[in-house]
């Protein structure tokens, strides 16, 4: 399997496709999609919520929130005075609710992640990723003062699509992959490598850059600059998002 980044503990692979071939030879798995889920697991887990990942955004999805007592967020970023898939709609959530958030895209991954490897699935974003890194350092060892076996990391970049349903492989979302490979330290793939290099080069500038690549300016020009600015954020979470039995909570 050419394809497999045996080479590396750590692997970088863009999305579905990326979690279905090198998910099953992970001990962990990392989703990262910054405009969007990753960062609303961030904000609302940091206000003390959890998130309950949901794939679709049809009728089910009242059925899924009904059936756990859970809260249901939006699927789309529309204001609707509630929480939505905006990151900043969820500035507003309280202690110990709990929220399913439809999601297309990062929630299809993150499923897809427990499918494989339950209860080693985690979301990071520019915001947490230095967290996040300290964690598997510390659970998966390389060093560092960790414990562990030297495991192997699977850090996936979701990425976008394009308008037939395509993956649309989204800069915002390979720095954010980038941020977690180089805060870990560990030996990574060619392709994991790369992505690090990359964080590192845009570092000193990331809210421009982010802001200025396609998934950014879009969002913006939508009326939603407030997300980009709080996406952008690098390193102000220690928040941990572990997936466990469908629920994203804070590793303690």
């Amino acid at each position: 399997m050419y394809w497999d980044q045996a080479e590396g503990a750590v692997r970088c692979e863009w999305g579905e496709a990326g979690v279905r071939h090198l998910g099953p030879q992970a001990d962990a798995v990392v989703i990262v999609d910054v405009l969007s889920f990753s960062t609303c697991v961030d904000v609302a887990l940091g206000r003390g919520a959890g998130v309950l990942p949901f794939r679709w955004r049809d009728g089910r999805a009242a059925a899924f929130a009904a059936a756990r007592g859970a809260r249901l967020a939006s699927p789309t970023r529309r204001f609707t005075g509630g929480p939505s898939l905006s990151p900043t709609s969820l500035l507003a959530l309280e202690a110990g609710e709990r929220l399913v958030l439809p999601s297309p895209n990062g929630g299809t991954l993150c499923a897809l992640a427990e499918e494989l490897r339950p209860g080693h699935v985690y979301a990071a974003c520019l915001r947490n990723a230095a967290a996040v890194a300290a964690h598997l350092r510390a659970h998966y060892g390389w060093g560092h003062g960790g414990r562990g076996h030297g495991g192997r990391v699977l850090v996936v970049p979701a990425g976008e699509r394009w308008p037939a349903g395509t993956l649309r492989p989204a800069l915002e979302d390979w720095l954010g992959a980038g941020a977690v490979i180089a805060a870990l330290g560990a030996p990574g793939s060619p392709e994991a490598q790369a992505a690090a290099q990359a964080f590192r080069d845009a570092q000193g500038r990331l809210p421009e850059v982010v802001g200025g690549c396609s998934s950014g300016r879009e969002l913006q020009a939508r009326g939603f600059g407030a997300d980009v600015a709080l996406a952008a954020q690098v390193n102000v979470s220690l928040c941990v998002p572990r997936l466990q039995t469908g629920e994203f909570r804070p590793v303690h």
